[in-house]
């Protein structure tokens, strides 16, 4: 239909405005033909097509294993001698001045050396410890706040105070994504949401095609409703979904901020074409039994495999969630749950691990495993007995604590930071979330000053106006 047709939506005459309007939603209709022709390019304001990345990446895609809640640097990553040594003694000076309220609380775990690099490890990790020389282990993290809800959110969007778009979300918009037929964008939750929900994997003001989209494989029956489609033959559901599309086109002409539909549009066809690619991928079945058995028959075993073929398929950043029913937020019985949570996901990231580099994709696919801050090296408050060690809980801590990177571009087999004799704090090398921000971005080959979107009259960006690459890490 022609923009200046008398034969407009709802027998309204057209304007000037709408004239204009529907002339874009005409170029989106283009870009629509030719992402389903299959020969769409980023040139053509297709926004899934692929994009050149500003330099040449190390890393293809991401997948993030994030533990909710803050695991305990000095139980898992960060070895501390004299914190057990000192164990059941009051802490003393300025180290520790914030949110400390016990005694010194000693791991009750113990570290080994592991591979060449000889990286230390805790016992509660002994399959991933296998991988020791393709971990490269940050141990001087640091974020600004001791809460859960805004620490993961500046972990996720890079601001807790503001609205703004997830970390994958920018990955995606500056990238896009190899698959036309998958979404670049997951986030597994196998049961509810993490602190504030969606907004960990928002597009915020980014076009709404960006965001990620939401699996929970915990579900009993699809862990994406409908994804099998209709019982009614493919063209069929073809003809039937090109009438609603034409109807939210005509539609979109008259609103004044049609992104919303823009992206609901966008999503149908999505959606459609998921029926075909996502089914297979989401079908575990196809998987040998032996492999499987390595994953683990668990939520978090399965959703990790899950990850693995997502990843091979070509979707760009997945965020697998860990600790939402029991998360790591260790207030007391640190040790024990530590131990339930690490049983849990040891088998599955280690098999992970190992299927990447039998592929030969653990070279271009980044890794990372972290929660939203650590813990501290006394006791949330005072105890007594022999079972303390165990027993005790740990509080929020801020200051220093560890995440870990594999794979895509990283130096493996090697530790990056320091925090003090006790674990309270970085002294050597601080990473802020803003230079981890900006590492990940420089393995994808993005700057992350260039990477930026124009909204509300300026240039918003990942690292807002912070962060610094980490050179050393990178191989």
């Amino acid at each position: 239909m022609s923009p200046f047709s008398n034969s407009a939506p709802f027998g309204h005459s057209l304007t000037r405005r709408e004239a204009l309007k529907s002339l874009t939603a005409g170029f989106s209709s283009i870009a629509l033909a030719s992402i389903l022709n299959g020969t769409a390019r980023a040139e053509e304001n297709n926004p899934f097509a692929p994009k050149p990345p500003h330099f040449t990446p190390k890393a293809k895609r991401v997948i993030f294993f994030f533990m909710n809640g803050g695991p305990s640097q000095m139980d898992t990553f960060d070895p501390k001698p004299l914190l057990n040594k000192y164990h059941g003694q009051p802490p003393s000076g300025e180290l520790f001045a914030e949110r400390t309220m016990g005694q010194l609380l000693g791991s009750p775990f113990k570290f080994q050396r592991h591979g060449q690099s000889g990286l230390e490890i805790s016992e509660i990790y002994p399959n991933i410890a296998k991988y020791a020389d393709d971990l490269c282990v940050i141990r001087s993290m640091q974020t600004d706040t001791v809460d859960h809800l805004p620490a993961m959110i500046l972990m996720n969007n890079g601001h807790f105070r503001e609205v703004r778009p997830s970390m994958g979300a920018w990955i995606s918009f500056g990238l896009g994504t190899e698959n036309q037929n998958l979404p670049a964008f997951f986030a597994f939750c196998p049961i509810g949401y993490p602190n504030k929900g969606p907004e960990n994997w928002q597009a915020a003001f980014l076009p709404g095609v960006f965001q990620g989209t939401f699996i929970d494989v915990s579900r009993s029956t699809e862990a994406i409703p409908n994804l099998s489609g209709s019982k009614l033959p493919r063209d069929m559901q073809r003809r039937q979904l090109d009438l609603v599309q034409q109807l939210n086109r005509k539609h979109s002409t008259l609103r004044q901020s049609p992104d919303p539909l823009e992206t609901r549009i966008l999503s149908y066809e999505l959606a459609f074409r998921m029926q075909t690619e996502a089914s297979e991928a989401f079908d575990l079945s196809k998987e040998s039994q032996s492999t499987r058995e390595r994953y683990g028959d668990t939520n978090y075993g399965r959703q990790t495999l899950l990850a693995r073929r997502l990843l091979e398929r070509g979707v760009r950043f997945i965020q697998v969630y860990q600790g939402l029913d029991k998360p790591w937020d260790s207030h007391d019985q640190n040790a024990p749950r530590h131990e339930m949570l690490a049983k849990e996901s040891d088998q599955p990231i280690a098999a992970l691990l190992q299927d990447l580099k039998d592929r030969d994709m653990l070279k271009d696919t980044l890794v990372i495993w972290g929660g939203e801050f650590g813990r501290t090296p006394t006791s949330e408050m005072k105890f007594s007995g022999p079972d303390a060690i165990y027993s005790a809980g740990r509080d929020h801590n801020r200051h220093g604590f560890t995440m870990w990177m594999a794979g895509g571009g990283v130096k493996g087999g090697t530790v990056f930071g320091k925090t003090d004799d006790f674990g309270m704090s970085a002294i050597e090398n601080p990473v802020h979330i803003h230079d981890l921000h900006a590492t990940i971005l420089h393995l994808l080959g993005l700057d992350h000053h260039r990477l930026t979107y124009e909204h509300s009259g300026r240039e918003f960006r990942l690292t807002d106006e912070f962060g610094n690459v980490m050179r050393d890490i990178i191989a």
